[in-house]
């Protein structure tokens, strides 16, 4: 019988399609779709009979259905499946009592061998197929053209999703059977474990596979792939497949990341574990570069890998390090995160062995080097995996300085996502500090520096003892010359006067303590005499016996010399045990412990310094952190805000300077932000730890109120929109309004500051739920205006701010018709206010001005009939100081001048009394402008609506009727009910203007009485020299000239020359705000004044320059003054000393630079001015600011048509100076492809100025950046073209140069005058001043009309200050100027809103 043909596994199923010579297996016949159920039913019936070698008769059948997969049935496909399935698991069932069988046979082992071939050949087959169709099908559903995919997939992949696991099993439990002995050989057939193991990592190609709902697939490919692990030698094909797969699928990471875990722990092959990452490592650093995809599968693997097994990560960390210096920033990445997660769980805590902790610091050094890595992604990494360090404890004391450092380093990284790691590497700093839950340097620096001072006074009685101990042979041969000198002289004859007195005692003990005193006392001629004696008197005794010494005096020395070392054999043998050994036994035990004190007293001193560093490094975070809540990045802004959260728990002093500076962001329009705000604050002060809620509210209550403290108006209104914010979400409990309540109404008992911060917290609260104040306005009232609580009048001050809370919308929207909330003339309030405001108006208080104007605002605000109320104050304050001044004539002879006084030969009074009369008048005017223009204003409106609404309802039905019969005009009746509402809005407007400018200053007015003391006052400051009294006067000076353009066109002269001339900064400041009110309210007027408002920027004084630059701020972002020729003033403000200064100035440019266009259409403008030799702008200074400028000027059509314009300005340019200046401007420009073809088409304007070499050097730097920011070949050329004619230009210049300097005549441009170096900033304007500069300038109109006549250009005036001027009484007495100098009319400018006040 012919021996049955052998099955060989195919590499593709058509080979077996294909003879392959005597005694191979070869597919007989591909059966058709249609006859494969018959032959499936046959293969059926055969296996119930035959078992699994039924498979060697009909192996077609079933390769068949294979062959025809995609055309045949579904029915046909899980049939064979099926089938398959319970063929194989027969098949292993049956097997192992086959492989114990001894006596097999040759025949049936082949037969078996062939069976088992076959049947896992078509069972993975089919799985393969199975697979393929589902990762089709699972493609498709993805695809959104396609219908019904759901069901689809169902119907093909249902049985297979299920089937899929219990197959897995089947032939992990194939693989678990010692299979080799079908083989007759050691190993199983290479070929075979590739089948069985194909199936598995096909099925870990499909995308889906990493979905949590195939974890028990994952779970049984891996036991599979272990199986064949460990009884199929499958470990280099492994490690070949799994490399393989890592580089073409990132999905597969994760899974093989867990899968190699397992199989080291479980499995016991860890061997896998280091041929895998000896595999990686050995791939080439800049292939992986190139290759992104692959890196990122092989990265994810590792740093998986090392979080599960990182023991093992470390054993191999070796052959990982070379792509520390890589290329791809994820490889070093991942092996730095695998670093840290062995750091973290592997070499963590204090019993390391010397090695582990040798790689522990060896890894840590690694990980800091990388924290200064050149990609930011690998910074923010390695930021991040400090973080998990510190957060797991595992970072060494000793590394913590260091670590830190870095840390606030990197908080000044240019990028955003290493800052905001750097941050919060900062707090897990805090959070996990070892050293104390206080971080306050001041606290730390007294313990420091008293433990230090316990530590020197500890080394310095340690010292004595610590000395080098000399011992006794050391003593002896120091002793020797000496001893031998004297021993010399016994054997000399004495000399006259010498006696022996010396005799030896009568034991030896005696002689040898008596020799030995001697020894001590340095008595050494006795003590060898005696010794000398003793040895003839004790001969042949210890320890007068020895060695037979033919010369005496060696025998003495040494015998000598055993008594004084201690060597003698019998000197200690015979002593008792005495006190000398336990003393020294004590004296040992105590300088032990002395130095246990020592060391312990050391670390102490180690660890309060390493406590006081790291507070210090944290305070220098703080400072740097605190900048960043207004950076643009909102995660950034979130970190910071979140990190002075953290620092505020730990107790350190800087940290209350960021939660303030945090306020303002409360207003910020990313929604993210402002809820980081608020999270803040809720942590700070809604959460606090104590137990009952009363403690809870004491605990908020003091919180907030130390914010107040020294708080500036923006940080209370801040806080204010934060509490009624949670007031309206009820986060803050009623026990706090209780409280508050009891503070202010000391029944609880409180200071005074208390009081007004709790006022002030309750009118906080109020804007989120007025009922607060409405329902205990009484309280306030009698409680806030008591003449207890005036004492003081900051308590009443703040009463007033709390209830202007319960005033209306004072802007009310036009459909609004409920009048607005005001209370009656006879209400208690304001005869309460009127009382106050009079009693204290003759006290010398200086808060009696602040709460004057609050009373009086709020007299406007809520009273009905404010007016008369004001009239009455009015008039009872001025007939006080009416009386004041009577009694003052009365007693005019008897008193004597008073420094405090003021004179006008009439009378006197005192400074404070004309001092509070002014204010007041100043307050009431403006407040009555305001309540006309707004209030009164709006209620003529609102009855108006009304009425007209009433109207309209009467006419509807007449209106209907009309309808039917005229729909032609229906569209001209509404025009002119529109018209007429147009006009009945102006008729208002002008019944108010005429008010303001006829009726409130005339003669019947109660202000007329007034307004010529306060002109008396503005027009001789010398006479009424009080500095306080003069801003006063100047401030009400401006509020007068808010209420009348008549009034304010005939005074503007006197305001602005106070404003220039005045010696006092308050004076100054307080006109430079009033004139920007005027400048809204009166724009035509104030505009030929602009110059003089532009001049103030350079003010000696910093506090009016601070307030001219936020005043100008607001008008030019307003569109309310010009800016073209000016703005370059607002510029200079950039190289400010003042920091706060500076601020502004760039602030401003911020605000402008969102305005469209702003600052690149002024930019030449500023240039042109600041580059001028006469502007006072040094060189270095003129840098700053154009690199702050230029910052602005983003978009590519910007830069071009700048790069144009500067050019274009070489030609204009007069001065070396300037042509430095444009050149530094072109540098500070990026410029690209087009800009550069500007530069070439403009180079005529440039090339002669190119012989300068700092000129030249600017655009040597343009060019470098144009190369660094990516050349293209069509204009690499053009570069290089424009590089060879600068520098050919630069060396005819150098040339030239040296001919002139030879005595040629050729002109060379006029250098600019420097100015001195010491001078950083440009240098105030002359205090020399002359009348005539204060001329108005003319109107737009006339300088018109003057420019096209031509004549040659004036000089321009310059203004100076009078503030150093030796004025006579007659200048000091009157400050007007000439009455020809009178403003002329001008031409008026369009302003939004004539009659609407600031």
């Amino acid at each position: 019988m012919a021996a049955a043909p052998e099955f060989h596994l195919p590499l593709t199923p058509a080979d077996l399609l294909r003879d392959g010579g005597p005694g191979r297996y070869v597919v007989r016949e591909v059966l058709l779709a249609r006859e494969l159920p018959p032959a499936l039913a046959a293969f059926r019936t055969a296996f119930r009979s035959r078992g699994a070698l039924a498979v060697l008769q009909h192996f077609d059948c079933v390769y068949s259905v294979l062959h025809h997969f995609r055309s045949v049935g579904t029915a046909v496909k899980e049939d064979a499946l099926e089938l398959m399935m319970h063929v194989v698991s027969h098949h292993s069932n049956e097997l192992p009592a086959i492989l114990s069988d001894s006596g097999l046979s040759h025949a049936d082992r082949a037969a078996h061998l062939n069976a088992l071939k076959m049947n896992c050949y078509l069972l993975t087959g089919l799985m393969d197929a199975f697979e393929m169709e589902t990762c089709k099908n699972s493609c498709s559903e993805a695809d959104p053209g396609r219908k019904n995919r759901k069901n689809h997939a169902k119907s093909s992949g249902s049985l297979w999703e299920e089937e899929r696991e219990p197959l897995l099993r089947l032939l992990t439990q194939l693989l678990q059977l010692d299979l080799r002995q079908l083989w007759g050989s050691l190993a199983v057939e290479e070929e075979f474990v590739s089948l069985m193991t194909g199936s598995c990592y096909r099925i870990l190609e499909n995308p889906s596979i990493s979905l949590q709902r195939y974890r028990v697939t994952r779970e049984a490919v891996t036991h599979l792939l272990a199986a064949a692990l460990v009884h199929c030698d499958h470990m280099l094909s492994a490690t070949l497949k799994i490399t393989q797969m890592l580089q073409h699928f990132e999905h597969v990471a994760p899974v093989f990341a867990q899968a190699v875990s397992l199989w080291a722990k479980e499995y016991g092959l860890k061997s896998l574990v280091g041929e895998l990452l000896r595999e990686i490592g050995q791939k080439c650093p800049q292939d992986l570069a190139r290759e992104a995809s692959g890196v990122k599968g092989f990265a994810t693997f590792i740093s998986e890998l090392a979080e599960q097994i990182p023991a093992l990560v470390l054993a191999n960390m070796s052959v990982l390090l070379p792509h520390l210096d890589g290329e791809s920033y994820m490889m070093r990445n991942a092996i730095l995160a695998a670093m840290a997660e062995v750091l973290v769980q592997v070499l963590n805590g204090d019993q390391l062995e010397k090695a582990a902790r040798g790689t522990r610091d060896q890894f840590l050094d690694m990980l800091q080097a990388h924290v200064c890595d050149v990609h930011s992604f690998v910074r923010s990494r390695v930021l991040q995996l400090f973080t998990r360090i510190v957060q797991h404890k595992a970072l060494p004391l000793t590394q913590f300085q260091s670590v830190v450092s870095l840390a606030v380093g990197r908080l000044k990284d240019k990028s955003v996502i290493v800052v905001k790691n750097a941050i919060q590497l900062l707090a897990a700093f805090l959070s996990n500090n070892p050293f104390s839950s206080k971080l306050s340097c001041t606290d730390l620096d007294k313990p420091l520096k008293k433990e230090m001072q316990k530590l020197k006074e500890m080394r310095d009685r340690s010292r004595p003892t610590a000395a080098p101990v000399i011992t006794p042979e050391e003593e002896w041969e120091a002793m020797l010359p000496e001893i031998r000198a004297a021993t010399q002289q016994l054997f000399q004859p004495l000399q006259k006067g010498e006696e022996e007195v010396l005799e030896v005692e009568e034991t030896v003990e005696r002689t040898v303590e008596q020799i030995t005193g001697l020894l001590k006392k340095l008595n050494y001629k006795s003590a060898a005499h005696l010794t000398q004696k003793a040895l003839c008197r004790f001969q042949g005794k210890e320890p007068f016996i020895g060695p037979r010494e033919e010369n005496e005096e060696a025998t003495i020395l040494d015998v000598l010399k055993r008594l004084y070392t201690g060597s003698c054999p019998g000197e200690n043998s015979e002593d008792p045990p005495g006190d000398n050994s336990s003393d020294k036994i004590e004296e040992v035990v105590q300088e032990e412990q002395a130095q246990t004190e020592l060391v312990k007293q050391e670390m102490l001193v180690q660890y309060l310094q390493d406590a006081y560093n790291f507070s210090v490094k944290i305070t220098e975070a703080l400072n740097l952190i605190s900048k960043m809540m207004y950076e643009n990045s909102v995660s950034v802004v979130q970190e910071a805000i979140e990190f002075f959260v953290t620092v505020s728990k730990f107790g350190v002093p800087q940290a209350l300077l960021g939660v303030r500076r945090m306020l303002p962001l409360i207003w910020s329009k990313e929604p993210g932000i402002k809820e980081a705000v608020l999270n803040a604050y809720r942590q700070l002060y809604l959460s606090p730890s104590e137990d009952s809620e009363r403690a809870k509210a004491q605990a908020l209550v003091h919180s907030l109120s130390l914010i107040m403290v020294d708080a500036s108006l923006g940080t209370i209104q801040c806080l204010e929109e934060i509490i009624s914010e949670f007031v309206q979400k009820d986060e803050i409990k009623p026990a706090v309004t209780q409280l508050l309540w009891e503070r202010f109404t000391e029944k609880s008992p409180s200071s005074p500051l208390e009081r007004r911060a709790a006022v002030m917290l309750l009118g906080m609260m109020a804007r989120g739920k007025p009922e607060i104040i409405g329902s205990n306005l009484d309280i306030l009232v009698t409680m806030g205006l008591s003449e207890k609580a005036c004492e003081d009048y900051r308590l009443p001050q703040e009463v007033c701010n709390v209830i202007s809370k319960l005033a209306s919308n004072p802007k009310p929207a036009l459909e609004k018709k409920s009048a607005p909330f005001r209370l009656p003339q006879n209400h208690m309030l304001f005869g309460c206010l009127s009382e106050t405001v009079s009693k204290g108006f003759a006290q010398p208080s200086s808060h009696w001005i602040p709460f004057m104007e609050s009373a009086v605002t709020l007299i406007y605000q809520l009273a009905e009939g404010p007016e008369e109320i004001c009239a009455d104050i009015l008039h009872a304050c001025s007939q006080q100081a009416l009386e004041k001044l009577q009694e003052a004539d009365e007693q005019k002879a008897d008193a004597g001048d008073s420094p405090r006084r003021v004179s006008d030969g009439a009378g006197s009074l005192s400074t404070f009394l004309l001092l509070h009369l002014v204010s007041l008048v100043g307050q009431v005017a403006l407040q009555q402008v305001a309540y006309l223009e707004v209030s009164v204003s709006a209620e003529l409106r609102r009855r108006r609506m009304l009425k007209e609404e009433k109207t309209k309802k009467k006419s509807d039905t007449s209106t209907r009727k009309q309808r039917a019969r005229s729909t032609g005009n229906e569209t001209t009746m509404e025009e002119e009910l529109g018209l007429v509402g147009a006009t009945a809005d102006d008729t208002e407007a002008e019944l108010i203007r005429s008010i303001c400018e006829t009726e409130l200053l005339d003669g019947k007015h109660l202000f007329s009485a007034f307004v010529p003391l306060v002109l008396k006052i503005c027009n001789n400051p010398g006479l009424y020299s009080d500095s306080a009294l003069s801003a006063a006067a100047a401030l009400t000076l401006g509020k007068l000239c808010m209420v009348s353009s008549g009034f304010c066109d005939s005074h503007l002269r006197l305001l602005f020359t106070m404003m220039e001339k005045s010696a006092l900064p308050g004076v100054r400041s307080n006109l430079i705000i009033a004139a920007g009110d005027l400048a809204i309210r009166f724009p035509n007027l104030v505009e030929p004044w602009t110059s003089h408002l532009y001049a103030r920027l350079r003010d000696p004084c910093p506090s009016v320059r601070r307030t001219a630059g936020l005043v100008m701020t607001h008008l030019i972002l307003k569109d309310m003054v010009k800016v073209k020729g000016q703005v370059s003033e607002m510029a200079t403000l950039l190289i400010d000393p003042e920091e706060e200064i500076m601020g502004v100035a760039q602030n401003f440019f911020a605000e402008l630079a969102n305005k469209g266009n702003a600052v690149y259409n002024l930019l030449p403008d500023i240039i042109s001015h600041l580059s001028d030799p006469n502007s006072g702008i040094e060189e270095e200074s003129f840098h700053t600011i154009m690199r702050h400028l230029f910052s602005y000027i983003t978009k590519d059509k910007q830069t071009e048509s700048l790069v144009e314009k500067l050019c274009q300005r070489f030609r204009t340019a007069r001065t070396e100076r300037q042509y430095r200046d444009l050149s530094h401007c072109l540098a500070l420009l990026p410029v690209s492809d087009r800009g550069l073809h500007k530069l070439q088409d403009n180079y005529e304007c440039f090339a002669d100025k190119l012989q300068d070499p700092a000129v030249y050097n600017c655009f040597q730097t343009v060019l470098a950046r144009f190369r660094r920011a990516g050349v293209k070949p069509e204009t690499k050329a053009l570069a290089e073209e424009l590089e060879q004619k600068l520098s050919a230009s630069h060396n005819r210049g150098l040339d030239s140069t040296e001919i002139c300097q030879d005595g040629s005549q050729t002109p060379m441009p006029v250098p600019a005058k420097r100015k001195p170096i010491g001078s950083s900033r440009r240098q105030p304007l002359s205090p020399a001043n002359k009348d005539d500069d204060f001329v108005t300038p003319p109107s737009r109109t006339l300088r018109n009309h003057k420019r096209t006549q031509k004549r040659p250009p004036r000089k321009k005036n310059i203004i100076t200050f009078s503030s150093d001027e030796e004025n006579n009484s007659e200048d000091e007495l009157s400050a007007e100027l000439r009455e020809e100098e009178t403003p002329t009319k001008t031409t008026p400018i369009t302003r939004s809103s004539a009659r609407r006040p600031r």
